[in-house]
């Protein structure tokens, strides 16, 4: 048990930040994750499951007694929702990749589904804000944006639609300057480095995309009949 608690609490000590190895460890299974997505496998679910309980305990800061000793209730949360949505992904990747072969084909949501992901981006961002200024969240409205723009994303990527990699984009413009600050330097660093995974992923989804529109197209029968 000692053991545990000993990796559990090694530090890395680079100029005068004070960095855990669980937060490094923890973002590099989200990473891993990110390219496991990219390339539609299954495992990248469980990977990021990994990841997520890790990073769970160094966000709650105050709580675990972390060198930061800070509470961002946002990013912790989402760690526990991105296990729920996760366990949600894993499982339909695997029947999808049962009945068709195919984890999942990216596409595009639909309008009535893009106008839902902008309400709920709206709506939850407002809403988790005001609740996690109520518990003392260190930059609530930053931290509100994170939450529910990763959660969506999330979702997004076990339905398959290729927008999910956009709504990352606009979640690290906001999560990179907010961990800086708060002195979470290896997630401020994975979120620039998943910033070139979602360039990446959305433009290999994208690929894929349109090569499965082609081979339909390819596949439909000419409807001239043949005299």
């Amino acid at each position: 048990m000692s053991l545990l608690q000993t990796l559990f609490d090694a530090e890395i000590h680079l100029g005068g930040a004070t960095i855990l190895w669980r937060e490094i460890v923890g973002n590099a299974f989200g990473i891993a994750s990110a390219i496991g997505g990219m390339k539609r496998v299954v495992w990248a679910w469980p990977v990021g499951i990994i990841g997520n309980a890790l990073l769970f305990t160094v966000f709650m800061g105050a709580l675990f007694h972390t060198p930061q000793d800070l509470n961002l209730y946002g990013q912790a949360g989402r760690q526990l929702l991105f296990i729920t949505v996760s366990a949600y992904g894993w499982t339909t990747w695997l029947r999808s990749r049962h009945d068709s072969g195919e984890a999942v084909l990216p596409h595009w949501a639909s309008t009535g589904q893009r106008i839902a992901m902008i309400a709920t981006m709206v709506v939850g961002t407002v809403a988790f804000a005001k609740v996690f200024d109520m518990l003392g969240s260190w930059g609530p409205w930053p931290d509100a944006w994170i939450f529910t723009g990763s959660i969506l994303a999330t979702y997004g990527m076990a339905r398959g639609w290729t927008e999910f990699w956009l709504i990352w984009i606009g979640v690290d413009v906001v999560g990179v300057p907010l961990l800086f600050s708060g002195g979470y330097y290896p997630s401020a660093i994975l979120y620039l480095v998943y910033a070139a995974f979602v360039l990446w992923g959305f433009a290999v989804w994208m690929r894929i995309q349109r090569l499965t529109a082609a081979r339909a197209a390819s596949d439909t029968p000419s409807d001239t009949a043949v005299e």
